[in-house]
């Protein structure tokens, strides 16, 4: 096997390293977000979350109790501090506000 010039070595390393930008650039394209891809049903969410907004909940959070069918603030009284806390999009300042307002409405989460 002949030994390779460093012509084509440097021609074979720049080709590496476009096909790897490209596909680093694919990836990055490619959202893994189904909200951001255009899969889910926003008009639905709009129509069902008119108290969450109300509330000042961000719209994954919104999103995260609506689809564990927690439709207005009474409803996390069937459902654990925890449980709310492990669905996806609910951060710490979703859990601050339904503290809050969960205390003001003299509620509680499920022990």
């Amino acid at each position: 096997m002949a030994k390779k010039s460093p012509a084509k070595i440097k021609k074979e390393a720049a080709e590496i390293k476009r096909a790897a930008a490209a596909r680093r650039e694919e990836k990055k394209s490619r959202s893994i977000c189904d909200v951001t891809n255009g899969d889910v049903d926003l008009d639905y969410y709009a129509s069902v979350d008119q108290v969450w907004v109300e509330l000042g909940l961000a719209a994954p959070a919104r999103r995260a109790l609506i689809d564990d069918g927690l439709f207005k603030l009474s409803d996390l009284r069937k459902t654990s501090l925890t449980a709310v806390k492990e669905l996806h999009g609910m951060g710490p300042n979703a859990i601050r506000i339904l503290i809050s307002e969960m205390k003001k409405a003299d509620l509680s989460f499920r022990k």
